[in-house]
């Protein structure tokens, strides 16, 4: 019997190490989450390299990460579980015994003596019909949805900083022009007064464009508080100092992206973090419907202990003082007073719960899929138009020029001629920005997928 113990003993030291043996845990998937093969195709090394500091100090994204890491803990506390248990119980007691002990007709006298106990204390429950396997699957698929919520957070920090950038160049490139504007009105204001001096033209005509000056140089003060809150906004993305400043490219520098793909097929969304997320929660609410019924089943746990017993420390590894136990404790709960009922149903409302939201992130899914794909054809669209529109105001410009170099054209003409074609290319910069931002939100919609590997597919 005690061979046999002490068998079952090394057994379980050696046993936890061959079921507990893992793969290696996968490096940090964030530089693959940033996916910078896709942001360099903005051409950009200034956009390409803020990505890449993202990865580094952004605290939501190390909140993310850490999140993973607990959950990855948490598998493996799930998968200890499952192993059998050791533990050295040692004991040192001084009993002192009253004369109150009988044996039939026979009193034991008081006395007093020590108790000296050395045991390996050994339990394993037999997952006989699978209870704490299936616990460990669903915490397994737990930590692949917090895994899918930190790809989440990577798509959507990223996208929101890239957007922020372009619309930073934006405000630079729209307050480079609005001063320029504003500098024409304030000659157009002078002449204007220089013309009302001379009679040439009326109190209200000059009224008009001074108050147009002041619409102007008040957008010309809202540009430039955007332009700072834009700022401030990278800079707490980044974790940069606060006299840090935020470089950016120049706007007429960016490159487009083109052939945006028309559509994409209907299992593009299977890619996404949040269609992901759903389908592992589906999983784990099934195995927790399984937990629950097995729950109404009896337990069956092994027990033994193997070590040395004696009240003498001098007899503490003699043979007579080795002590060996071993059995098997059936546990079976008789009444929980609806307990296990309740857990029951309440494992399955969550898991048509969980159904529930994976049909919404199928819905929703192609919604944003199909929403981002109009948003970017119609600013496609419309930055064309921008283009065109800019041509025939350069070429009315030209014509204004030429007018005036001949003399049939007015000083003041050439001026509003040149604010007008300014206010032309503060349109086709804001056009120029959506389009790039209308195809970050579309690699947001698809998931983090490279739009021109997606449209392949």
């Amino acid at each position: 019997m005690k061979k046999i113990l002490a068998a079952l003993l090394i057994a379980v030291l050696i046993c936890p190490a061959a079921i507990a043996k893992k793969k290696d845990e996968q490096p940090a998937q964030g530089l693959q989450y940033i996916n910078l093969t896709w942001w360099e195709k903005y051409n950009d090394p200034i956009l390409t390299e803020y990505q890449s500091r993202l990865y580094e100090k952004n605290p939501d994204l190390k909140i993310a990460s850490l999140k993973v890491k607990e959950g990855e803990k948490i598998v493996k506390i799930s998968l200890a579980n499952e192993l059998p248990q050791l533990s050295f119980d040692g004991q040192l007691n001084r009993n002192f015994k009253s004369s109150d002990l009988y044996f039939g007709q026979m009193t034991i006298p008081s006395f007093k003596q020590s108790e000296l106990q050395l045991p390996l204390t050994m339990s394993y429950e037999i997952d006989i019909w699978g209870t704490n396997r299936f616990r460990t699957k669903s915490v397994e698929k737990r930590l692949e949805m917090v895994k899918q919520d930190e790809r989440a957070s990577y798509i959507m920090l990223t996208s929101a900083f890239a957007a922020d950038y372009f619309n930073l160049v934006r405000v630079d490139k729209l307050l480079e022009l609005q001063k320029q504007i504003v500098d024409i009105q304030t000659e157009i204001v002078k002449k204007t007064e220089t013309k009302y001096k001379n009679g040439l033209c009326s109190k209200t005509d000059l009224l008009n464009e001074q108050k147009a000056l002041t619409y102007l140089k008040e957008e010309n003060n809202t540009l430039e508080d955007r332009q700072c809150l834009l700022v401030n906004q990278l800079k707490s993305y980044l974790a940069a100092g606060a006299d840090e400043e935020i470089k950016r490219a120049d706007c007429d520098e960016l490159t487009l992206p083109s052939g945006l793909p028309d559509k994409f097929d209907s299992n593009i969304i299977e890619n996404r973090p949040d269609y992901l997320r759903a389908e592992a929660n589906i999983k784990r609410a099934g195995y927790d419907v399984k937990v629950a019924r097995r729950e109404f089943l009896p337990r069956f746990v092994i027990f033994g202990q193997l070590g040395f017993n004696a009240y003498q420390f001098a007899n503490l590894f003699n043979s007579p003082a080795q002590m060996a136990a071993a059995g098997i404790l059936p546990q079976f709960d008789l009444f929980t007073g609806g307990r296990k009922f309740a857990v029951l149903k309440l494992r399955k409302l969550q898991y048509d719960e969980a159904l529930q939201t994976y049909q919404k992130a199928i819905l929703t899914s192609i919604q944003e899929v199909n929403d981002s794909l109009s948003m970017a054809h119609s600013a496609q669209k419309t930055y064309k138009e921008d283009v065109d529109r800019l041509a025939y105001q350069e070429e009315m410009f030209d014509l204004l020029t030429k007018k005036s170099q001949i003399g049939a054209a007015s000083n003041l003409e050439v001026l509003y001629g040149t604010q007008a074609r300014l206010l032309t290319e503060k349109e086709l910069v804001s056009g120029k920005i959506n389009l790039l931002i209308s195809s970050i939100n579309i690699y947001k919609a698809i998931g983090g997928k490279d739009l021109y590997e997606a449209k392949n597919l």
